[in-house]
């Protein structure tokens, strides 16, 4: 028995909808066409599938017993449409993403590197922000995913970390004389200070560090970027909070030393957020899973810079 394909999905929608009238509108149809195909079908079946009622059509017990079938054979189609469409997605899509200066360098550059290796059509467009920008960025869907440090604030978000790392002090040979012993967090606050600025987690993490000492944290130069800090540094300005994978060529070239707290500077972590009102699209779902395997790899910049 070879019966059309068609006849099957007037006939579910129809059950689905329990109605001819709401069946058709869901076919985009008209209800002649969806009772004339329901006609047809029980004739090539030989048995009614539907029987009226006041509030529109309920399946008799043959019609039941079809619609399980129908059902599932529906099920594996629009599973295989979604198999089709995450292909093509995976062949020639974009993925979108909001990151901070220190979730890029610390985690994100060796993943991407892979995931690009992969899917080389899968196109990338990565945004910088600070930690609030970026959580912004994926509550209103400008992003699909963020790579942030210390997320506060989540409001509906759904954060997991995935390293942790603390940052080391530079300064400039003409700040060499404080690298023969480690110096008090008093201490430390007495020298002009290179920092990012208000508005990024890294301040706030210092400002608290710093307070819990009775110590007030006020850099004397505020900077928007992490990549700004170095050059300022070497440049004899300050002492500097820096990733200590950034800092590692100049340390080995002399250019800058490391100056040593006498306790230790408070950990920083790096966590992926996602939007569960606005779940990944499927490129952006294996960027998430890739970056959630480092946190059990323990890979990392450190381990390919």
């Amino acid at each position: 028995m070879a019966i059309s394909y068609d006849l099957y999905r007037v006939f579910y929608a129809v059950a689905q909808a329990g109605s001819f009238t709401h069946g058709a509108q869901a076919l985009q149809s008209n209800q002649p066409n969806v009772t004339r195909a329901i006609q047809n079908l029980e004739q090539e079946l030989g048995c009614r599938l539907f029987q009226r009622s006041n509030r529109g059509v309920l399946l008799t017990a043959e019609g039941e017993r079809l619609f399980h079938h129908v059902q599932a054979a529906q099920a594996h189609l629009e599973a295989g449409e979604r198999e089709l469409a995450s292909g093509r997605m995976l062949r020639e899509g974009l993925v979108t993403i909001g990151v901070t200066e220190t979730a890029l360098y610390t985690l994100l550059l060796p993943v991407l590197r892979r995931f690009h290796q992969a899917y080389p059509g899968v196109r990338l467009r990565i945004t910088n922000h600070t930690t609030p920008s970026a959580l912004e960025a994926l509550r209103t869907g400008a992003v699909e995913l963020a790579l942030v440090s210390s997320p506060t604030h989540l409001e509906q978000l759904q954060a997991e970390e995935l390293t942790t790392f603390r940052d080391i002090i530079l300064g400039a040979q003409s700040f060499a004389p404080l690298a023969r012993k480690p110096l008090t967090p008093a201490e430390l606050l007495r020298e002009p200070l290179v920092c990012l600025g208000q508005e990024t987690q890294a301040y706030d993490l210092y400002r608290d560090f710093f307070a819990d000492r009775g110590l007030v944290y006020a850099p004397d130069i505020q900077v928007a970027a992490v990549g700004q800090i170095l050059p300022l540094v070497q440049g004899g300005l300050g002492l500097g909070f820096l990733l200590e994978q950034l800092a590692r060529p100049s340390l080995a070239s002399g250019s800058v030393v490391e100056i040593r707290l006498t306790e230790p500077l408070p950990e920083r972590n790096v966590c992926l957020v996602t939007n569960p009102a606005r779940p990944p699209e499927p490129a952006a779902g294996i960027l998430c899973q890739m970056l959630r395997e480092t946190r059990k790899g323990g890979e990392g910049l450190c381990a390919e810079i």
